[in-house]
């Protein structure tokens, strides 16, 4: 059965391959065009395999109606140390692991596209109110519950006022100095330009855009309903749907919001996660003079529009710290749903002709890189690129600013 027009531009020729993939590339068709369908196309394009994406969204750019991938509503934090508050030490270690991937992988964009996906490695800031230490407290003894082969390098470190204004001169709080912590090699990624440059460079991928996949079995994609319409075949198929994938993956989605802010003449340089007893409030610059300003998580798949008092809430916590934002402009108020498993881990699932990953929960950017990495390898098809580099969170080395030691 042919394959479906699609509806994206013709993508850019690719050049030919070498005979050794020419006699080995696999015909691979993806379901889904998120982070994890965008990452894996890419990664097999680059080996010379002939990739198909199927996706309901209309084209490759985001709506931001709350319906399209997920990836780009994300803030785009890689924050391994962080997230030890609610996850596992396996968590901070593939986070580790893809914070070097993201690394080797916007190096090569940049040496294709004029316009790379910015990234930084610059570590995060935690900071409280006078009022919460005690509730800050306990966050940063559960993110120090973590395997002591790796605690030193990736141990919070306390910042007195002068050194936190040294870091990040504009934030500081609107009752008195913040309590602040620094997370040594943390990271951000941009992760709208980050998927759209994965697209772009996917050299030779067919994009097949409103085209929603309504069943996936080994080699085998349906279209339509699977009792009357033919499969297309490959030899490889990929499940990358995310909430898309129901009901034969347990998923659900879980609800995260997020205030689209153009904030002019605010140098914020690195995430800022602002501790509070009763929820988590995060503020991540991006460039054009623009920053996100999100909630974790919301255990609902109400995918409307943000309601006032979210909006309020988020926008409130974010001016309570960082006070430039008053005179910011609201770009855009963005919802949309993360997959979850029952048990909020990552599914990784692969046989013969047949790899499935979904329920990457609020982990999404964090973990894809690794989790791709291990599958193409249990598959035989190949890795991704990563930054072999020792990182700047292993040395032990602190930025030299005034720092005491974690309380």
């Amino acid at each position: 059965m042919p394959l479906p027009p699609s509806a994206a531009l013709a993508p850019p020729q690719r050049s030919p391959a070498s005979p050794r993939q020419a006699s080995s590339a696999l015909r691979v068709g993806i379901a889904g065009a998120g982070l994890l369908g965008r990452l894996v196309a890419w990664a097999l394009a680059r080996q010379g395999h002939h990739v198909s994406v199927f996706d309901p969204a209309p084209q490759a750019l985001p709506a931001h109606d709350g319906h399209g991938a997920a990836g780009f509503t994300a803030a785009g934090m890689l924050s391994p140390l962080a997230e030890l508050e609610t996850a596992e030490p396996e968590v901070a270690h593939r986070g580790w692991q893809s914070i070097a991937h993201w690394q080797a992988i916007v190096t090569e964009l940049g040496a294709r596209l004029s316009r790379p996906p910015h990234f930084a490695q610059s570590g995060s800031l935690m900071v409280a109110h006078g009022p919460d230490l005690g509730a800050a407290r306990r966050v940063l003894q559960r993110l120090e519950q973590v395997d002591a082969a790796f605690a030193s390098a990736h141990r919070p470190q306390l910042l007195t006022p002068p050194g936190l204004q040294q870091l990040e001169p504009e934030l500081h709080g609107s009752g008195g100095p913040l309590h602040a912590w620094w997370l040594p090699g943390e990271a951000h990624i941009d992760t709208v330009a980050a998927l759209q440059a994965l697209h772009d460079d996917a050299e030779g991928v067919r994009w097949h855009w409103a085209q929603p996949v309504q069943d996936v079995a080994p080699g085998q994609i349906w279209l339509g309903n699977p009792e009357h319409a033919q499969p297309l075949c490959f030899d490889l198929v990929c499940d990358l749907r995310g909430t898309g994938a129901r009901p034969a993956v347990p998923v659900r989605g879980v609800r995260g919001e997020v205030v689209w802010l153009h904030a002019p003449g605010l140098h914020l340089q690195r995430p800022v996660r602002l501790l509070h007893p009763r929820h988590r409030v995060y503020i991540v610059p991006r460039p054009g003079e623009r920053v996100l300003v999100g909630a974790s998580e919301i255990e609902s798949e109400d995918r409307s529009p943000m309601s006032l008092r979210s909006a309020v809430e988020l926008m409130a916590a974010a001016h309570s710290i960082l006070p430039a934002l008053a005179e910011a402009r609201i770009l855009r108020l963005d919802t949309n749903l993360r997959p979850a498993l029952p048990d909020h881990r990552p599914q990784v699932h692969h046989e013969k002709g047949l790899l499935r990953i979904n329920g990457l929960y609020r982990h999404g950017w964090l973990l894809a890189p690794a989790l791709v990495d291990d599958a193409l390898r249990a598959l035989g098809l190949g890795a991704l690129p990563t930054d072999n580099r020792q990182p700047p969170h292993a040395s032990g080395i602190v930025p030299d600013i005034d720092i005491s030691q974690a309380a």
